[in-house]
């Protein structure tokens, strides 16, 4: 049988991340995965000294995974990757509880907003191709009797998500109109990805 991924290694997933995961395997590539262990919010509180924008610490912190991992895998091509969700000049994080992501509902709904998604990867250390993609999403209106609705219908797994949302589920009911990639929103510029993997010979197709 013909083989679409070349390296005698998988590639190595600098995540735990089940989404992304999934993008990779569903593109057919063999993918392996290994937690970066980097302290991402001391990696944003540099790159805010430096004032770097949204799509610019997406692109920083998946670099700094990639980067992690690289070091210990010095032969493997590694990724990393990352999400940034910004509305107006505010960064969000993942809610560290049902409060905070009803808080955060509130905040996003009736507005636009955008997600920056990043990917970085490196091979001995050293960043070899970068890439980013960018998807812009508008939530209705929402009165807190339908955020908690969402809330109860989407159960525990919403604190996963950077924007309190997951748009394969139930999280389509909360939107006006999404521009963009389906897998940019998921986390995973996969299309511009898949071309850095043909540039540096990983992929025969």
């Amino acid at each position: 049988m013909p083989a679409l991924w070349t390296p005698s290694d998988k590639l190595l997933l600098a995540s735990t991340s089940a989404t992304r995961l999934m993008l990779l395997v569903s593109a057919g590539l063999p993918v392996e995965t290994q937690d970066s262990g980097i302290d991402e919010r001391a990696v944003e509180g540099a790159a805010a000294h430096e004032g770097l924008d949204p799509p610019s610490l997406a692109g920083r912190l998946a670099a700094e995974k990639a980067l992690a991992v690289s070091r210990r895998h010095p032969d493997r091509v590694v990724l990393g990757a990352d999400q940034v969700l910004a509305c107006d000049a505010q960064v969000f994080h993942k809610p560290a509880d049902r409060e905070a992501a009803r808080l955060q509902l509130k905040r996003l709904a009736g507005r636009r907003h955008s997600l920056h998604s990043a990917g970085a990867l490196a091979i001995g250390g050293q960043a070899v191709e970068r890439l980013s993609e960018s998807a812009h999403l508008t939530l209705r209106p929402l009165t807190d009797q339908a955020i908690d609705l969402y809330l109860d219908l989407a159960g525990p797994d919403v604190l996963k998500s950077v924007g309190v949302y997951q748009l394969e589920g139930f999280g389509i009911h909360l939107f006006e109109t999404v521009e963009g990639d389906h897998s940019t929103i998921l986390g995973l510029p996969l299309l511009p990805l898949l071309a850095a993997l043909r540039r540096l010979g990983c992929l025969a197709l």
